[in-house]
């Protein structure tokens, strides 16, 4: 396999890249990530969320849905990681964080919050022999539980950090921004799901570029304050470490427990991949709706991003690892 078609099938396509770029112009020319007229690239983000989980619904066959409940056990142990020890963890770890790293351990917290990711997640399982229904069905079901479970997490810690939480003002716009959107999509599946199924590289593009736009308005605002300039570069590098050993402490976790259980090694794989993931497009799009007048949005997307490169890079040499070890 050569290296471009490694970062392809992992998805370290123009995408990662993208995303680096969209910083540096966020660095170089935040002016106009915080333009009104002629036209406003957040307000264009802000109908690019909707867009999205519309189109996440119409994906979203209900029947497939009620088809994934047998398997309980292990669907608990995912959701559970996801939901509850990740938050738990970065709760553990706060006191580590100095008073000017408080907005470095919000942006883990908030990562902690996240439900899993959709795509990767069922991709690893594929090469490594795993559950793919299950994998399916519970990157699937978490996104929809992540949808109340991050609004709780945020309500009750990160408001207490910034003093910027309006919580009513935020249901109401993520009922309107996200969940109405979501269920006209899932009442829809059965008459346009087609459509989903056969343009879903347009889809993904899409997801995509407001992915893109979300990232750069909001390092335009954290930039534009200049809350970058107690970061310095030792920091990045630690958060980096300390990300990766996030990682591999789920994924040690949840493999004990599913031995423990008694998961056989494809219900262990499923379980692994998915109670480690979290999903960059769910936290970009809801954090235009959580932190829609925050200045520390960049610095909060930030382990994020990191994040979602080591979990892929990561994940992927360990699917391999498993696809070779079911070979022999």
């Amino acid at each position: 396999m050569n290296i471009k078609t490694f970062f392809s099938r992992i998805g370290l396509d123009w995408f990662l890249g993208a995303i680096i770029i969209m910083v540096v112009l966020a660095f170089y020319f935040p002016s106009y990530g915080l333009m009104q007229q002629p036209f406003s690239l957040e307000q264009i983000a802000n109908y690019g969320v909707s867009g999205i989980f519309f189109f996440y619904g119409l994906k979203l066959s209900t029947d497939k849905l009620k088809q994934g409940l047998s398997n309980w056990q292990m669907h608990m142990v995912v959701q559970l990681t996801t939901f509850i020890l990740f938050p738990l963890i970065a709760l553990i770890i706060k006191p580590l964080f100095t008073a000017s790293n408080q907005n470095l351990w919000l942006g883990i917290f908030y990562l902690a919050a996240l439900p899993s990711t959709v795509s990767s997640s069922v991709v690893m399982v594929s090469i490594a022999n795993g559950n793919i229904p299950a994998a399916i069905f519970n990157a699937s079901i978490s996104s929809l539980i992540g949808l109340f479970m991050t609004l709780l997490w945020v309500g009750l810690f990160i408001v207490a950090d910034t003093g910027n939480f309006d919580a009513w003002s935020i249901i109401g716009k993520l009922c309107l921004q996200v969940l109405l959107p979501l269920i006209i999509g899932m009442m829809l599946n059965k008459q346009l799901g087609w459509f989903a199924d056969k343009y879903k590289a347009t889809l993904k593009n899409f997801d995509q570029s407001i992915i893109l736009i979300i990232i750069y308005t909001s390092f335009c605002k954290s930039f534009a304050f200049n809350l970058f300039k107690d970061l310095p570069f030792v920091s990045l590098i630690m958060l980096m470490a300390g990300l990766l050993g996030l990682f591999f402490a789920v994924i040690f976790i949840t493999g004990s427990i599913s031995r423990l259980l008694g998961f056989n090694k494809a219900d262990t794989i499923t379980v692994m991949f998915c109670g480690s993931k979290k999903s960059l497009v769910h936290g970009t799009v809801m954090s235009k709706v959580l932190f829609t007048q925050s200045s520390i949005i960049g610095i909060i997307l930030l382990p994020l991003m990191i994040y979602h490169a080591l979990q892929l890079i990561a994940a992927s040499i360990m699917a391999e690892k498993f696809a070779k070890e079911s070979v022999k």
